[in-house]
């Protein structure tokens, strides 16, 4: 049996990938920080790629076919209807488990590591502003991005004119998110392998 047919063999075949390089590496000095962290890229990999998706792909591609589904093009509703609903539950659930694991690995950091990151403690300033950053993006996700994607596939009902708001609130929410996850990635890598300045 191929593992690459299915999305879950090839995320297991990931996992035993890694277990197998970390044992043939030599597991001394692997520590649950270093762990926590894996785990939080990962986490991080699904959640901003998914808002970078969205952003670049589908709001444009969403527009576009709007555009030509009065000249015969196919419109947006394969869009609306199959992939969106399926990204957005990654996104949200990948932000999730992107704040959960960082806030981890904060306190694997130090002793009370992410009360000194949410604190700007010294040394914690870099990391600190990140997570605070992450924060915020969390928050734009579940509330303001998501009840409002909601309306907008009519997985909740709304008038014309509330889906017109809900459209405007969901792309600035989600603007400011990828205008965030510039500052907020430099300050996440920035904290271990220094600023670019």
């Amino acid at each position: 049996m191929n593992p690459l047919t299915s999305i879950l063999g090839t995320i297991i075949s990931g996992f035993v990938l890694a277990v197998i390089i970390v044992v043939a590496l030599g597991t001394s000095g692997v520590n649950a920080l270093e762990f926590e962290v894996w785990f939080h890229v990962l986490a991080g990999v699904v959640w901003i790629g998914l808002l970078y998706y969205f952003n670049f792909v589908q709001v444009p591609a969403v527009g576009q076919a709007l555009a030509e589904a009065d000249s015969g093009g196919p419109g947006p509703a394969a869009i609306n209807k199959y992939v969106a609903p399926r990204a957005l539950l990654w996104f949200r659930w990948g932000a999730v488990a992107t704040w959960l694991t960082g806030v981890g690995a904060l306190q694997n950091l130090a002793e009370g590591g992410a009360m000194k990151a949410f604190t700007l403690s010294e040394g914690f300033q870099v990391i600190g502003v990140g997570a605070w950053l992450g924060t915020i993006m969390l928050f734009n996700v579940w509330v303001l991005i998501w009840p409002n994607q909601k309306k907008i596939l009519g997985m909740v009902e709304a008038t014309p004119e509330q889906i017109a708001g809900a459209k405007k609130v969901a792309l600035m929410a989600s603007r400011t998110n990828t205008l965030l996850s510039i500052p907020m990635l430099m300050c996440m890598t920035g904290h271990m392998h220094g600023l670019p300045f």
